[in-house]
């Protein structure tokens, strides 16, 4: 139980939930946020076992600081969960380039910057559990969400390879696949594109309104989320990826299928770009 845990991106959602369970259950956690104000009621109960931290995981600065200050206190990382993110809704022609590349910064280099901050550490430990929380937009995507699904995708991709470079280091990886949960992602954390063509309405205008009529009615429960997390990094053999709530798993079990599907009908097309056996 003397695990020490660094959270990002803890004001809302799964963030806050899972500081306020992990020091609950008596672990010590640096709790960041951008403005570290929107924190401390979650450490203040907890004295020396907590601290609040101002971190935005776009300023390397900051990245820097909190890695540095998190060590000096505990004096380790056992667990680093990256969750920082945010949400943009737009199909691809009606995106604007400068709020992808905000949210790419936010959701997939914000992640990469802060896990290469804290790497080393780890390695000089020889152990650790970084927790990415990605998305089911990460493995399936979806009218409206192609950019925050292409910066989800990343941070499977990623995962996937951190996990094939640092297993034999101790240090363990897995990414965290949520569907719709009780969360501020599809309220005020997500921006809508500026521009609207008309000719996507029935796709992405569909889906849009969809995913933001039920914001707050979603099925996921943050709490439960944490605890599963926190299931996770207790554990002898974690999973590389786990999916959270009924409809993640609906949807990744839905591409398996079709994917397998494609694989099966054109694989003697696939098979045919090798060269004949012998050349």
């Amino acid at each position: 139980m003397n695990k020490v845990w660094l959270i990002t991106g803890c004001s809302t959602g799964f963030g806050r939930e899972l500081a306020k369970y992990v020091l609950k259950l008596g672990y010590k956690a640096a709790v960041t946020s951008r403005n570290a104000d929107d924190v401390k009621d979650i450490t203040a109960p907890y004295g020396d076992a907590s601290m609040a931290m101002s971190l935005d995981v776009t300023k390397q600065a900051d990245i820097n600081a909190a890695v540095t200050q998190t060590l000096q206190k505990f004096g380790r990382i056992d667990v680093l969960v990256n969750n920082a993110g945010i949400g943009y809704f737009g199909a691809i022609e009606e995106s604007e380039e400068d709020e992808v590349r905000r949210m790419f910064e936010i959701n997939f280099w914000g992640l990469a910057h802060v896990t290469k901050a804290v790497l080393p550490f780890m390695r000089k430990q020889r152990s650790g559990h970084i927790i990415n929380i990605s998305s089911i937009g990460g493995l399936v995507s979806f009218p409206a969400l192609g950019f925050y699904n292409a910066t989800k995708f990343a941070v499977t991709a990623y995962s996937e390879a951190l996990a094939k470079e640092t297993a034999p280091l101790g240090i363990r990886v897995t990414n965290i696949a949520p569907s719709g949960f009780r969360t501020d992602w599809a309220g005020r954390s997500a921006k809508d594109s500026a521009i609207t063509i008309d000719d996507y309405a029935s796709t992405a205008g569909t889906n849009k309104n969809t995913v933001r009529g039920y914001s707050g009615s979603q099925k996921g429960d943050p709490v439960r989320a944490a605890k599963a997390m926190v299931k996770v990094v207790e554990s002898e053999d974690p999973p590389q990826v786990l999916l959270l709530g009924s409809a993640a798993l609906k949807n990744a079990k839905r591409k398996l299928t079709a994917l397998q599907n494609d694989f099966d009908r054109w694989e003697e097309v696939t098979r045919g770009a090798d060269f004949p056996e012998g050349e």
